[in-house]
C-alpha cells in the first residue's frame, strides 16, 4: 500500500481554512492527511473587525475556532518561517521550539497550499511604530475600542486643555474599507457614549481621515466613493485627500498639507504587504511580491505547489483587459478556496484542472449604524438599504451555522438594548495589578 499524501497548508484565514474545510470533506480514506500551519488557532473574519471595535459583535464571534472546524485535520499553531519547495519541506517555529530554544522544525509535504495572507503595509514615518496602532486582527480591534474609551475618560477627568484637546483627538490613515468602516463605526460609538459623560459632547471631539490618493473606498465606485466622504463630512468628520502622515512623533500628528494635530490615537490602515514567508521560499514572485500563479491556483512553473488569496496573483479570465488580477478581498479568496481544493484533489487523482473564473459581483461597505454604501451588480445603494444589504452579505459569508446564529443573536439583542461603553482596558496587560502589588513597575501606556 501506498502512503497517504501529506498536504501542507499555509495559513489558517479564508483560503487557508476553506481549502482544508472541502478537502476533509472530499477526501477518501486514507488518500491524503492535511497539515494546517497557522499562527492562531482560529480564523479572524476581517469584515466584522469594524463592529467588534464598535461593540455590535462580541470579539469572540468574529473569529471562527480552526480544531473545532477542522475536526479531520492536524492543526500546527505555529509560523511558517521558510519554504524550500525543491526539498518539500517547509521550517515553521512553534510555541514549543521557542520554549525549548531549539529552532524551528521541518515539516515534509506532498502537496503545498500557500495562503499566508498579507501584513501591514507600513512606511518609515517618526513615530509611527511607537505611537499608531494597526487594524488587522481582533485583538487590534478590541484594543482601539478600549483606547478609544480611555481617550474619552482621560478628557473627562483632566484639566490641561491641551491634553483634552489631544485626548478628543482621532487620526485615521487610510481611506480603504479598514480606515473607512473602523472610522465610521467607532465614530458612531464615541458619539453615543458622550452621553454619559457630563463634561464631553460629539461636537468636542475630532475624526479626522487621510488618504493619499484622490478619494476613497474605490471598490464600491466614485459616485458612492464620493457618497461616502460627503456622508463622513456631514458628521464633522474632517476627510483630507491627496494628504499623507509625515510624522506622529510626540503625540503630534503633522500632515503633508502643513496640518498639526496633538493626537493621542493614530490608526493605520494604509495598504497591506505580502507576509514575509514568501520571500523565503524558492517559488517565483511578481514584481510586487506576491506569488505569480496561474488561473489553475498553481504557482507559475512549479509542481504541487498551490496558492490563492492575498498572497497570489491570480489573473481574472472575466476581465475585459488582459493582464488584470483578482483583487485580494474575501470575495475572491472563499471562491479560490474551493477551485483550489478541487484542483489538488483533481491532481492527486489524475484528473483534469479547471481554472478559476468569478466574475466580480461588487462591494459593500458600513459607514456606521444604519449608513453605508454599496456598488452591487450594476446597482447602487446608499444609506440604511446598503447598510442593511452589508449585514446580509457578511451574515451569509461568515463560517459556520454557529457564528451565524451567535452574530445574528447579538444584533437582535443590540437592536432592543442600549450600546456597551465600558472599556476593558486591563484585559491587555491581566497581570499588571498584582505586579504592582508584588512591587513591580505598573505597564507603560502608549
Amino acid at each position: 500500500m501506498t502512503e497517504p499524501a501529506r498536504i501542507l497548508v499555509v495559513g489558517g484565514g479564508y483560503v487557508g481554512m476553506y481549502t482544508a474545510l472541502h478537502l476533509q470533506r472530499k477526501l477518501r480514506s486514507g488518500e491524503a492527511e492535511v497539515i494546517v500551519v497557522t499562527p492562531d488557532p482560529y480564523m479572524t473574519y476581517q469584515p466584522f473587525l469594524p463592529e467588534a471595535a464598535a461593540g455590535s459583535i462580541s470579539p469572540r464571534h468574529v473569529v471562527v475556532p480552526l480544531r473545532r472546524v477542522l475536526d479531520k485535520c492536524k492543526i500546527v499553531i505555529g509560523e511558517a518561517k521558510s519554504i524550500d519547495h525543491a526539498k518539500r519541506t517547509a521550517t515553521v517555529t512553534t510555541l514549543a521550539t521557542e520554549e525549548e530554544g531549539t529552532g524551528g522544525i521541518e515539516i515534509t509535504y506532498d502537496e503545498l497550499v500557500l495562503a499566508p495572507g498579507s501584513v501591514s503595509r507600513t512606511l518609515p514615518i517618526p513615530g509611527l511604530a511607537d505611537y499608531a496602532i494597526g487594524f488587522k486582527t481582533v485583538e487590534e480591534a478590541i484594543g482601539l475600542r478600549n483606547h478609544v474609551i480611555e481617550q474619552m475618560d482621560i478628557a473627562s477627568a483632566t484639566r490641561d486643555p491641551a491634553v483634552r484637546d489631544a485626548a478628543l483627538t482621532f487620526v485615521f490613515v487610510g481611506g480603504g474599507y479598514a480606515g473607512v468602516e473602523a472610522l465610521g463605526e467607532l465614530e458612531d460609538m464615541a458619539r453615543y457614549a458622550a452621553r454619559y459623560y457630563h463634561n464631553v459632547k460629539p461636537q468636542d471631539m475630532k475624526w479626522i481621515l487621510v488618504e493619499a490618493t484622490g478619494r476613497i473606498l474605490p471598490e464600491v465606485g466614485e459616485e458612492m466613493g464620493k457618497y461616502a466622504i460627503r456622508e463622513l463630512r456631514g458628521r464633522n468628520i474632517d476627510v483630507r485627500l491627496e494628504t499623507r502622515l509625515d510624522s506622529c512623533a510626540d503625540r503630534v500628528a503633522v500632515l503633508s498639507d502643513g496640518s498639526r494635530f496633538p493626537t493621542r490615537t493614530v490608526v493605520w490602515t494604509a495598504g497591506v504587504k505580502p507576509h514575509p514567508v514568501l520571500a523565503a521560499s524558492d517559488l517565483p514572485l511578481n514584481e510586487r511580491g506576491r506569488l505569480t500563479a496561474t488561473a489553475k491556483l498553481t504557482i507559475e512553473g512549479t509542481e504541487h505547489a498551490w496558492a490563492a488569496g492575498d498572497a497570489a496573483a491570480v489573473p481574472d479570465l472575466t476581465a475585459p483587459e488582459k493582464g488584470k488580477e483578482c483583487a485580494p478581498n474575501a470575495q475572491h479568496a472563499v471562491r479560490q478556496a474551493k477551485v483550489l481544493a478541487e484542483n489538488v484533489l483533481a491532481s492527486l487523482r489524475g484528473e483534469p484542472l479547471k481554472n478559476y473564473e468569478h466574475k466580480y459581483a461588487g462591494s459593500v461597505a458600513s459607514l456606521g449604524l444604519h449608513k453605508g454604501v454599496a456598488h452591487v451588480y450594476g446597482r447602487k445603494l446608499k444609506g440604511y438599504p446598503a447598510w442593511l444589504m452589508h449585514r446580509t452579505y457578511h451574515l451569509s459569508r461568515v463560517p459556520t451555522f454557529n457564528r451565524k446564529a451567535r452574530v445574528l443573536a447579538e444584533w437582535t439583542l443590540a437592536g432592543l438594548f442600549k450600546r456597551e461603553i465600558v472599556s476593558l482596558g486591563s484585559l491587555e496587560h491581566p497581570r499588571a495589578e498584582f505586579e504592582l502589588a508584588a512591587g513591580g513597575e505598573p505597564p507603560k501606556t502608549k
